[in-house]
């Protein structure tokens, strides 16, 4: 698998032929909205910043769009969305949390999360988690102290900042105590996750 991140809260997953769109940013949003052939694509909440699916569309390839709670299985991969609260951008909305079960590991999206009280049904559900996708900035948001207390409540094997800018990066980092090198793209199977716990990695854009 492999894990490229493309600024805001977007990331582009690819398995094989697969590729999962997570948050694109829409052509009316102030973020760089990148445009590629996605197969599945992941909406967290209704916002320009996040809702860019008419950008994922390429040549033949059509997506197959979810944007809310539930459960969903597509192309091989099982999906389920836990609604939880957004302030973001100042506007309260629903944020859909998502768990993506693909090639044997376990990833889970927080999007535009508001609080670290997860709703009770993602606090159930949510264990055994190999990579946490986890917001440390922006408006109405999770800031870094809060981000990072909730990462270790979650106890994944791997935690993937996303929605920051480099001042916000530099206090996660401090709050965590560890100084991470960012990388160009996160590149991993199953096996390279055994004996990880909480281990950040930055990844650039």
């Amino acid at each position: 698998m492999v894990i490229t991140y493309l600024g805001g809260q977007c990331f582009k997953v690819t398995q094989g032929d697969l590729t999962i769109a997570l948050n694109p940013p829409s052509s009316d949003s102030s973020l760089k909205s990148p445009r590629f052939g996605a197969d599945v694509v992941l909406v967290s909440l209704d916002h320009e910043d996040f809702n860019g699916t008419e950008q994922m569309s390429f040549g033949e390839r059509a997506p197959f769009v979810i944007t809310g709670p539930g459960e969903y299985e597509v192309k091989g991969v099982a999906v389920r969305g836990f609604a939880s609260e957004s302030e973001y951008g100042g506007e309260k909305g629903i944020n859909t949390i998502y768990s993506i079960a693909l090639e044997g590991m376990n990833l889970v999206f927080l999007g535009a999360l508001g609080t670290s009280a997860l709703p009770q049904a993602a606090k159930q559900e949510l264990d055994d988690i190999d990579i946490l996708f986890l917001p440390i900035g922006g408006s109405g948001m999770l800031d870094g102290a809060e981000a990072y207390k909730l990462a270790v409540q979650l106890e994944p094997k791997v935690v993937v900042p996303m929605h920051y800018t480099g001042e916000q990066l530099k206090k996660f980092l401090k709050e965590a105590g560890e100084d991470v090198k960012p990388v160009d793209k996160l590149t991993v199977k199953r096996k390279d996750l055994e004996g990880k716990e909480d281990e950040i990695v930055v990844l650039q854009f």
